[in-house]
């Protein structure tokens, strides 16, 4: 009949607690309904009321109550009791759903991770433990499942920070008609065998080679190493391009003095330009004007055996007599053995010797 069709999810929370649900504003919407149970087994049951309801708009909708054995039989009734909708007789240990693990623990041995948690109390043959990861570039959960309560992994990449979450399932149809497994237990985030915080976001950005996690001090050292480097490279580059594309002198400040000091005479300009670069050549170039050679005394002693040899000529008074065609005058390199000739005087010069006039 119609109460064979009425559907109810039952849950039993690690053999401990019972919880039974319907869908009361679909199958009852004009009344509230009762709930009653028993775990008797005789033909003399005793049924209890629910003690525990659970509300849907204010209309029962669902009971809580403790599980006192493994034959469980219901009912579902009008508000007075009086007229019965829908009864059960059930196996309660065929729907108990596993608390979450307990003391879970990782064990890291190269690219191998072990988890394994606390045994329960009962009936640990019926129950698996499931290990699901994923790195921060995955999208889909990896999961492998081991009997309780073990389960090892492998070829996890120690450069990558991976995510870790475990739960405890029923086996079906062994243990449960339906599939329950825990809650899972809060996930944890690791990385080459060190637990890092709430995500994958917090990892410090290096791990020591022997999957220590790096202290604050050591960060803080790789830190100032990174800056030093970084900056070398960025001096490096500005000096590169300097070297291949030199910076170009901007001319805009050439022709001031042009207009703010000669009224825009070029000619006056012009010629107060070429006097003072004669001058900075002059006062530039003059240290270098003496000729290195051997003293007048050594000259003459020698004279007879090689002929004429180098003079020193000092040429500082072009700068006394600001003589500009003398200034313009540029250093000559005579070739090995040649005579160079200057007012007069006759200069025998070699290979080593230069003259800058």
């Amino acid at each position: 009949g119609w109460k064979d069709a009425i559907s109810t999810t039952i849950i039993n929370f690690n053999n401990e607690k019972m919880q039974i649900t319907w869908a009361a504003r679909e199958l009852f919407p004009s009344e509230n309904v009762s709930f009653s149970y028993t775990f008797d087994e005789g033909k003399h049951k005793v049924w209890k009321p629910c003690p525990t309801y659970l509300l849907d708009q204010d209309y029962n909708s669902g009971c809580l109550f403790k599980t006192e054995g493994p034959t469980l039989a219901i009912s579902i009734r009008n508000s007075n009791g009086s007229e019965e909708f829908f009864s059960k007789s059930l196996k309660s240990d065929f729907y108990i759903k596993p608390n979450r693990p307990e003391n879970v623990t990782f064990f890291w041995k190269e690219d191998t991770v072990t988890v394994s948690c606390n045994k329960p109390e009962r009936a640990v043959w019926c129950l698996r433990l499931e290990l699901q990861y994923k790195s921060k570039f995955d999208k889909d959960w990896q999961s492998r499942t081991s009997e309780c309560c073990s389960v090892g992994e492998q070829g996890f990449d120690p450069r990558k920070c991976y995510s870790f979450r475990v739960r405890l399932k029923r086996l079906v149809p062994y243990c449960n008609v339906v599939n329950y497994s825990s809650d899972w237990e809060a996930e944890t985030f690791w990385m080459n065998g060190t637990l890092l915080g709430n995500s994958c976001a917090t990892l410090v950005c290096c791990l020591s080679t022997n999957g220590e996690g790096v202290t604050e001090k050591e960060a803080g050292k790789m830190q100032q190493i990174n800056v030093l480097l970084l900056y070398s490279i960025f001096c490096y580059q500005r000096k590169l391009q300097k070297s291949v594309m030199p910076a170009i002198p901007d001319p805009k400040h050439i022709f001031a003095d042009l207009f703010s000091d000669h009224n825009g005479n070029f000619q006056e300009w012009i010629d107060k330009t070429d006097h003072a670069a004669v001058q900075t050549k002059i006062e530039c170039e003059e240290p270098e004007c003496i000729i290195e050679a051997e003293s007048q005394q050594e000259d003459q002693k020698n004279s007879d055996k090689q002929g004429p040899r180098e003079k020193i000529f000092s040429f500082s008074g072009v700068a006394e007599n600001n003589d500009p065609k003398a200034a313009q005058i540029a250093c000559l390199m005579p070739t090995s053995n040649t005579t160079a000739s200057f007012a007069g005087f006759q200069i025998l010069m070699n290979d080593d010797m230069y003259v800058m006039l």
